[in-house]
């Protein structure tokens, strides 16, 4: 097998585009946005275990070059007290500390770290059909172009229109439960709480916040907030300040800094609603295999979506690489990867319900095993996840899975 297309220019379609060129496949990827791709104003958390996966395809270090580091994490409760100071992830090493960035600048830098490659995008490609065939598979796109390759792969995120191809009677994805609030500010009052590489969560009375300062003084903030959806309409016509308007209220009976943050936003404030897959999809036919949120998107509590997305990248190619036919590498990627993305989908799924059921306040010792769970502190390094991501050693053999729990 040569010739293979991604579906899908973000960072997991970017990041497969990596691994599978330096396993030696041809690559094309194909991006139905015109330019670099949706998601301009949110920022995301890379944990230790993405970074790691980046290391594998030759793209750490340009990453470290975005955004800035998160060495530490501080909890508090609504009243402001600290329920944890807990270090974050690897962060010994500048290659292995979580990082907190934009999602348009991670996914700029991807987009020209493959050009520089020789990988071929095109854009304003967007998908209508898949026909496989017992020897290649045909895509289509809406401007009645077509390409034939040996492999498709589905890198296309949540709403991806591979999977409906792949399984047309597959669930659409799910309302989590929550609103999620970002924003970006350089005029909060933050109170000096030590050095910039920490990013401190609330669990408020009614919407669980966390915020971080960036080294030049800008604060990323995220809110996710419990209730009925916001419709297409409200989404389409509100404007940040009306947005702003909606959240204070909820934040301001909290003695957090979270309401100070918030009213200090100007125009750089954006809403959407959580979302996710529930687990058991189908991931792969003979010829078209899914890959990031594509196949097992989860609700944000956990954090993890790009980190499991170049996972994913890592394992696909490896898998491609080393077996002896497209059919077993399929089985193989998804028998290593299901277990522990469906692992995340589960444990983010509960803390958003956990959230949403808004549990009475408890002592703050009681807390602090809940804080623990939700906020993804520091975990053992999982030697088994970083054997199966080392470029270098061969996966598993067929039967052997990688412990299923997310983090880092």
């Amino acid at each position: 097998m040569a010739r293979i297309m991604v579906i899908g220019g973000g960072i997991a379609g970017t990041a497969v585009a990596l691994g599978l060129h330096k396993a030696g496949f041809g690559v094309t990827v194909h991006e139905a946005h015109p330019n670099t791709g949706a998601d301009v104003g949110a920022f995301l958390t890379l944990a230790s275990n993405g970074m790691r996966a980046l290391a594998q395809l030759d793209a750490a270090t340009l990453v470290a070059g975005l955004g800035f580091p998160l060495t530490a994490m501080h909890v508090l409760d609504e009243n402001g007290r600290e329920l944890a100071a807990l270090p974050l992830g690897e962060h010994e090493h500048p290659l292995t500390r979580y990082r907190c960035l934009r999602r348009a600048a991670l996914g700029a830098a991807l987009q020209r770290e493959v050009r520089r490659r020789g990988i071929p995008i095109r854009h304003a490609a967007r998908l209508v059909s898949v026909a496989e065939r017992a020897e290649d598979v045909t895509v289509t796109f809406a401007d009645g172009s077509s390409a034939t390759a040996d492999l498709v792969v589905g890198a296309d995120g949540l709403h991806s229109a591979v999977r409906t191809q792949l399984d047309p009677a597959a669930a659409r994805p799910g309302y989590a439960g929550q609103r999620v609030f970002y924003g970006y500010t350089a005029d909060a009052a933050v109170p000096p709480e030590g050095p910039s590489d920490r990013i401190t969560m609330v669990r408020g009375s009614v919407a669980a916040f966390g915020y971080a300062v960036s080294p030049t003084g800008e604060t990323y903030w995220f809110a996710r907030v419990p209730g009925p959806p916001a419709t297409a309409e409200e989404l389409a016509g509100t404007t940040p300040a009306q947005w702003r308007e909606r959240l204070l209220p909820l934040l301001r009976a909290d003695r957090t800094p979270a309401a100070d943050i918030v009213a200090a936003t100007g125009e750089q404030l954006m809403v959407t609603n959580a979302l996710q897959l529930n687990p058991g999809g189908r991931w792969h036919s003979p010829r078209t295999v899914l890959i990031g949120d594509a196949a097992h998107a989860a609700s944000p509590a956990t954090g993890q979506g790009a980190s499991m997305a170049l996972e994913d990248a890592v394992v696909l190619a490896k898998a491609l690489r080393d077996a002896r036919s497209p059919a077993a590498a399929l089985d193989r990627y998804e028998l290593l990867r299901r277990p522990r993305t469906e692992r995340n989908i589960e444990v983010s799924g509960r803390l958003t319900a956990a959230r949403s059921a808004r549990p009475e306040p408890s002592s703050p010792d009681a807390a602090v095993p809940a804080a623990r769970d939700s906020e993804r502190p520091e975990r053992r390094v999982d030697e088994e996840l970083l054997r199966l991501l080392d470029w270098r050693t061969p996966l598993p053999a067929t039967g052997a899975t990688v412990r299923d729990r997310p983090g880092p």
